[in-house]
Order: C-alpha cells, then sequence, then structure tokens
C-alpha cells in the first residue's frame, strides 16, 4: 500500500474514534465514571511517551536542537493560545437561536486540534513510518476520552445523540485533511518541523490538560491506579521505542 493509502487510512480511521461517544448510549453513567479518569490517565501517558520517546528523536534528527526548539514552543504555545481564545469567547458570548455557544466552541476547537494533529502525526510518518504509527496510537489514546467528554457535552446542551455524534464526526474529518496537507507539503517542505510541532501540541496536552485532570480527579478508581494507567502508557510507548532501536 502506498504512503498516501496509509495516511488516508490512518485518517478515517482517526475519524471514526468520533462515534465512540455512542458508548454513552449502552454503558450506565456510574460505568463510565469509573473508566473515564483511567482511560485519561493511559491517554497523558501514551501522549507524553509518543512525543518524548518518538516525534522528539525522528524530528531532532533532521534539524539542529535550537531550530528544533523552536518548532516545539511553537505547536506547545499555539494551543495554549486556541485554548485562551476558546475560553474568552466562550465567557464573552451568550446563547443564542437556543443553542448553547459552548458546543459551537467546543466542535471549532475539536475540528483545529484534529487538524494540527493531522499534520503532526502523518508528518512523522513520512519521516518514520513506524514512529507514525506509534504516534497515532498515542493520538487515538487521546481521542477516546476527548470524545466521551464531547459528547457528553453535545447531549447536556440540549442536542440529540444522533446530531452530537454526526457533529463529533464531521469535526474529526479534519485529521485527514490536515494529513493531506502534510502528505502534500512533504514534496517542497522539510516535514521534520511539522513533527516537532506535533510533538509540542502532544507535551501541551499531556502536560497542560490531562494530567492536571488526573490530580484534580481522581475517580473511583483512585489516585493509585490512575497513576498505573498513566505509566503503563509511558511504559508501552518506551517498550516500543527500545524495540524498534533494537535495544
Amino acid at each position: 500500500m502506498s504512503t498516501l493509502a496509509w495516511i488516508l487510512l490512518g485518517g478515517v480511521l482517526m475519524s471514526l474514534i468520533a462515534l465512540v461517544g455512542g458508548l454513552t448510549t449502552v454503558l450506565s453513567p456510574r460505568t463510565l465514571r469509573r473508566l473515564l479518569m483511567p482511560m485519561v490517565s493511559l491517554a497523558a501517558g501514551t501522549l507524553l511517551g509518543g512525543a518524548l520517546f518518538h516525534m522528539l528523536p525522528e524530528g531532532l534528527v533532521h534539524l539542529d536542537p535550537l531550530h528544533g526548539g523552536i518548532w516545539i514552543a511553537a505547536g506547545f504555545t499555539s494551543f495554549l493560545a486556541l485554548e485562551q481564545f476558546l475560553h474568552w469567547h466562550h465567557s464573552h458570548t451568550d446563547a443564542a437561536d437556543g443553542v448553547e455557544p459552548v458546543t459551537v466552541l467546543i466542535l471549532l476547537g475539536d475540528g483545529l486540534h484534529n487538524f494540527i494533529g493531522g499534520l503532526g502525526i502523518a508528518s512523522t510518518f513520512l519521516l518514520d513510518p513506524t514512529a507514525g504509527m506509534v504516534a497515532w496510537l498515542a493520538g487515538a489514546a487521546h481521542e477516546v476520552p476527548q470524545e466521551l467528554g464531547d459528547f457528553g457535552v453535545l447531549v447536556h446542551s440540549g442536542w440529540s445523540r444522533r446530531r452530537a455524534l454526526a457533529w463529533n464526526l464531521l469535526s474529526a474529518l479534519t485529521f485527514p485533511l490536515g494529513a493531506v496537507l502534510a502528505y502534500g507539503l512533504s514534496r517542497s517542505f522539510d516535514v521534520a518541523g511539522l513533527v516537532l510541532f506535533g510533538a509540542g501540541n502532544f507535551l501541551y496536552i499531556a502536560a497542560s490538560d490531562l494530567v492536571p485532570e488526573i490530580k484534580a480527579r481522581p475517580g473511583p478508581a483512585g489516585a493509585g491506579l490512575n497513576f498505573a494507567w498513566f505509566a503503563a502508557g509511558m511504559g508501552f510507548m518506551l517498550a516500543l521505542a527500545l524495540h524498534v532501536h533494537g535495544r
């Protein structure tokens, strides 16, 4: 299968994860509460591991440390800017036409997040298919709890389950768009910077969003089990890196 076909397949599969919100229709609220924080913990570990053990080593091979650091900082701060803008916009907007502004902001933020994720993960795949697949796994681990949370907010705001699933899927389709753009850019542009940009995104999401959530809300499973899932995520990413490099 060609490189473009792999990238498209990964993009479509990542987009389909948006349908995981449908699990809320078959699982009890209690079960979801018990599963959510372990999933968030696992996602935090895999995102950090994917960035530290796979994306950063691949990207930094092709760029000098200073320029590499600039790309990482750009990826980190771009997500901070995105979250700050969405938070400010939400706090200065009133509900209109019966639709809560937070629903629009969630879909907008999710779409931008997926687009940037597609750029970074596809760029990693173009440099090293194995590292790209690992980055995809890390991104997928994060998407599951995020999509469950987004779906819950949309339904809580008055949306029907069918409408919430449809719009979640639509916002997720920006991931393959970003992936295809990365493929197109690779013909005339060194995508190593985009890999490090994506690593900066992963570091921000894990360190600024997920880890504070784990610390603030241990959930029914308890802090010890959540830490175990976090460590398992990082350990799995490290084991893959050591296996790939034959160490």
